[in-house]
C-alpha cells in the first residue's frame, strides 16, 4: 500500500468516526457534563483544603490562592503534613470525590461505548461522498434505553477495569517519585536532564496505558467478554492493525494539542479584552462559552477516536473466517 492509499485510508477511517460520533452527539453531551461535574467535584476538597491552610495557618484564604501554583501546594503540603488531623481529612475527602467520581465516569463510558458501538454498526458507508442526511440519521442510535442497558451490561466490568488502571497509575506515580524524589542510583541520574526526561516518560507511559485501557473497553462491549478475555483480543488487534493503530492515536493526540493551543490563544485573547473599559464586560460571557466549546470538542475528539477503533477493530474480526476441518473449528486470516 502507497502513502496515497494509506493516507487516504487514515482519512476516510476519522472521518467515519467523526461522523458517527457526530450523529450521536447526544453522548458527547453526557460525556462532557459528567466530566464538568467529576471536575467541579474534585474542586470542592481542594478548595476545603486551602481554607483549612489557611485557617491553621492564621491567613486569608484570597490570599493564598493568589500565589503560584507551585507555592501553593508547598504551602499546602507543609501545613498538612505538619497537621496530621487535618491531612487525614482532606486525603479521605479528596479519595471519597475521586472514588465517587470514577464510578461515575465509568458508567458514562459503559453507555457512550455501547452507543457509539450500535452506531458504528447500523452506520453504512457514511463516509464515502456524497453525505445524505438518511445515513446520518441511520448511524444515530442514541436513546436512554441503549445507554442504560449498556451502563447495566459493562459497569461490572469497567469497574473492574478502572481498578487495575488506578493500581497502574499508582505504580506509575510511585515509580516515578521515587526516581526524581529518591537517592540517584548513579550521578547519570542526578540533574534537571533526568527530570525531564523521566517527566516524558511518564507522559509517554501514561499516554500507552490509556490507550490500552481505551481498547480493552471497547473490545468488552463489542465481543461481550470479561477483562481478561478481552487482553488477548486487543494484543491480536495491536499486532495486526499496528500502523493503523499508531496513525489513528497520534491524529486524535494531534486534533487534542491544536484544540489546546487555540484554546491558550482564545483565553490570552480574551484576557486582553478584560482591560478594554467597557468592553471588558463582555469578557466573562466569552470567557464562559469558550470554556464549554473547549470542553465539547474535547469529547468530540475523543469519542471520534473511540468510534474509529471500533472500526478498526470490526474490519479486524471481519478480516477473519472460520472453516471446519475434520478435526474442528479453525480461525483462518483473510490475505
Amino acid at each position: 500500500m502507497d502513502l496515497s492509499s494509506t493516507a487516504a485510508s487514515l482519512k476516510f477511517s476519522l472521518k467515519r468516526g467523526a461522523l458517527v460520533t457526530a450523529a450521536n452527539w447526544q453522548v458527547v453531551l453526557v460525556q462532557f457534563v459528567a466530566d464538568t461535574l467529576f471536575k467541579t467535584l474534585l474542586a470542592v476538597p481542594i478548595v476545603g483544603g486551602l481554607v483549612l491552610v489557611a485557617l491553621v495557618v492564621g491567613g486569608d484564604p484570597v490570599e493564598i490562592i493568589r500565589l503560584e501554583p507551585s507555592q501553593i501546594v508547598s504551602t499546602m503540603v507543609g501545613v498538612l503534613l505538619a497537621q496530621p488531623f487535618a491531612l487525614a481529612a482532606f486525603l479521605l475527602a479528596l479519595g471519597l470525590i475521586l472514588s465517587g467520581g470514577s464510578v461515575l465516569m465509568f458508567a458514562v463510558k459503559a453507555g457512550s461505548v455501547t452507543v457509539l458501538l450500535a452506531g458504528e454498526r447500523a452506520a453504512g458507508p457514511i463516509e464515502q461522498p456524497p453525505l445524505r442526511l438518511s445515513s446520518f440519521a441511520q448511524a444515530n442510535r442514541s436513546n436512554v434505553e441503549r445507554f442504560t442497558t449498556g451502563v447495566r451490561t459493562l459497569f461490572g466490568r469497567y469497574l473492574w477495569l478502572g481498578i487495575g488502571l488506578t493500581v497502574v497509575y499508582a505504580v506509575l506515580a510511585g515509580s516515578y517519585m521515587a526516581l526524581v524524589f529518591g537517592p540517584p542510583a548513579t550521578a547519570a541520574f542526578d540533574g534537571p536532564l533526568a527530570v525531564t526526561l523521566a517527566s516524558l516518560g511518564l507522559i509517554l507511559a501514561v499516554t500507552l496505558v490509556n490507550f490500552i485501557y481505551l481498547l480493552l473497553q471497547i473490545v468488552i462491549a463489542a465481543e461481550d467478554c470479561g477483562v481478561w478475555e478481552a487482553v488477548p483480543h486487543v494484543a491480536r488487534l495491536l499486532r495486526r492493525r499496528t500502523k493503523a493503530m499508531g496513525q489513528v492515536l497520534t491524529s486524535i493526540l494531534a486534533l487534542m494539542l491544536m484544540a489546546t493551543g487555540v484554546s491558550i490563544l482564545a483565553t490570552a485573547a480574551l484576557g486582553l479584552i478584560a482591560f478594554v473599559p467597557f468592553v471588558g464586560l463582555a469578557a466573562l460571557p466569552l470567557q464562559v462559552f469558550a470554556w464549554l466549546v473547549r470542553g465539547v470538542v474535547y469529547q468530540f475528539v475523543g469519542l471520534t477516536g473511540v468510534a474509529t477503533y471500533v472500526r478498526l477493530h470490526r474490519t479486524q474480526q471481519t478480516s477473519e473466517v472460520y472453516v471446519r476441518p475434520a478435526d474442528g473449528f479453525q480461525q483462518v486470516t483473510r490475505a
